[in-house]
């Protein structure tokens, strides 16, 4: 079970995380989880490039290692790198030992400052432990969710996940990954031309 957007009470709970940008500026950052993979990521810089929009990637070390060239063009194309731990860790399920450790080999493949927990879990003595061996480290969550990753919704559901929750400084979450793709490549343009329509500007993190 997910939910589309951040509730308060989870704001609250996690109090030093990034949920949100400013709502007083009509910006929003888009964020592309789990890259850079063949066929996907190009598919995304290019329909991104479409509505000149720049965002951010949280890329897995892993996937970076694998492909280094799809990285390359991420980055020559002014799009901002996150770090998404360099095998896609759920904080949850991981001795705080493992997940910081897997947190910094991914950090020292994407040489970022900006850190996503995949699937949003996250012990709080992990954050503590990550704010402590790097203070400049900003953990970025997201306050809409496309749910592109999950299967059993539509494509057009997809879209509506992200138009119905979205407001000024929204962090919204696409995924650049296989299991995605057939509703990332409906969505993503359609959100993209609506966003652009209603005067949104896009912003890296």
């Amino acid at each position: 079970m997910y939910l589309t957007y951040s509730p308060f009470w989870l704001k609250w709970f996690y109090p030093t995380l990034t949920w949100h940008k400013s709502r007083k500026e009509k910006f929003v950052y888009f964020t592309f989880d789990d890259g850079p993979i063949p066929v996907v990521t190009p598919f995304v810089l290019n329909t991104l490039k479409k509505f000149n929009c720049k965002a951010t990637f949280f890329c897995i070390g892993d996937n970076v290692d694998k492909h280094p060239l799809i990285m390359a063009d991420i980055i020559s194309e002014g799009h901002a790198i996150g770090n998404h731990t360099y095998n896609h860790l759920k904080g949850w399920n991981s001795s705080n030992e493992n997940y910081i450790e897997n947190v910094i080999k991914g950090s020292k493949l994407t040489s970022s400052r900006i850190f996503r927990p995949p699937y949003g879990r996250i012990k709080k003595s992990q954050i503590k432990e990550i704010q402590r061996q790097s203070p400049s480290t900003e953990i970025i969550m997201w306050d809409v969710l496309s749910g592109d990753f999950d299967e059993k919704i539509s494509k057009e559901q997809c879209v509506r996940n992200v138009l119905r929750h979205c407001k000024n400084g929204s962090i919204i979450v696409f995924h650049d990954s296989l299991k995605a793709f057939g509703r990332l490549e409906y969505a993503l343009p359609k959100v993209l031309e609506n966003l652009s329509k209603k005067g949104f500007e896009f912003r890296t993190l």
